[in-house]
């Protein structure tokens, strides 16, 4: 099931500067260009992500859906001092590849990873991880949980006026129940990214939604 990531991975500690988080973004970006295809959000989306990164500057970050550790090394190079990504990814398969991924980059003082579902971690990052609120979430995981997770989040306390989430994939293959929630329950001031599916020119976009109330 890992063998392209592990294969990715191996490409990336053979080719990139060790310690250099832009040298293994853009070693990543180059195998799955020119070698096989995988699920990062990429470099044109990332542009994108690094841009409302730099807007929100968050000291603490929260990803659902860490895969490879792509986003989460964009994401974590990002922050400022004491600034902090908790990642969620439900497959130990993947997070075992993101850790060595992460760490190779550098930026593993910066995130920590949690194993596990969304359902089941999201309530518990105040009680288990004392996490408070998060300032920005990156939403890149099932997109069948888009909505759910976005309500957990609200449930649990963890959204704050300002708070900003990121949904990746919101056109292909899409969250349309995601987009109508954010955008007609009043919560969220909503702004929309028009982009491609990353390594192609298929159209995507990703959804900023900025928490009001």
């Amino acid at each position: 099931m890992t063998q392209k990531e592990q294969r990715i991975l191996e490409f990336v500690k053979q080719n990139a500067v060790e310690g250099d988080p832009q040298s293994v973004l853009d070693h990543i970006d180059q195998y799955c260009s020119q070698k096989e295809w995988a699920m990062n959000v990429g470099d044109e989306k990332g542009l994108i992500l690094d841009n409302v990164v730099k807007e929100t500057n968050p000291t603490t970050a929260l990803e659902l859906g860490l895969y490879c550790g792509y986003s989460a090394i964009r994401i974590s190079r990002l922050l400022k001092p004491g600034g902090r990504l908790f990642t969620v990814e439900i497959k130990p398969e993947y997070a075992a590849i993101a850790k060595e991924m992460i760490a190779f980059a550098g930026v593993q003082d910066k995130v920590e990873i949690l194993e596990g579902s969304a359902a089941v971690i999201i309530p518990s990052l105040k009680t288990k991880y004392g996490v408070d609120h998060v300032d920005f979430v990156f939403i890149d995981h099932f997109k069948e949980r888009y909505t759910q997770d976005t309500k957990l989040l609200e449930e649990s306390g963890l959204l704050k006026t300002g708070s900003v989430l990121l949904a990746d994939n919101v056109l292909c293959p899409g969250a349309p129940d995601f987009l109508e929630y954010v955008r007609t329950c009043g919560r969220y001031d909503c702004t929309n990214y028009p982009s491609h599916v990353e390594y192609s020119d298929k159209a995507d976009a990703l959804e900023k939604a900025v928490f009001k109330c």
